[in-house]
């Protein structure tokens, strides 16, 4: 799906469900994508109409633990105030 200039990375439909996913990559030095993935998900979002949706984050900066010992999930607001599943990995 293509939004203004961007396109949403993942955008899952089943029967009347819509999930919205951004994907964001951590390398060494970055800032956290966080606060542009937020940014991001939340304009396309707002073009689908939905509330809710998902930003993944991978961490691939150097000297992380490993995957299993690093991964989990949060909940954080949109700039427009969507909930957003924030999943670090």
């Amino acid at each position: 799906m293509t939004i203004g200039a961007g396109r949403m990375d993942l955008c899952l439909r089943d029967g009347a469900v819509t999930l919205g996913i951004e994907l964001k990559v951590w390398r060494d030095g970055r800032p956290d994508p966080l606060a542009q993935g937020l940014e991001q998900l939340d304009g396309y979002l707002a073009g689908l109409g939905l509330n809710s949706g998902w930003l993944v984050l991978f961490d691939r900066r150097s000297g992380q633990p490993p995957i299993e010992e690093r991964t989990r999930v949060d909940e954080a607001l949109s700039p427009g105030g969507r909930r957003i599943q924030v999943i670090r990995a």
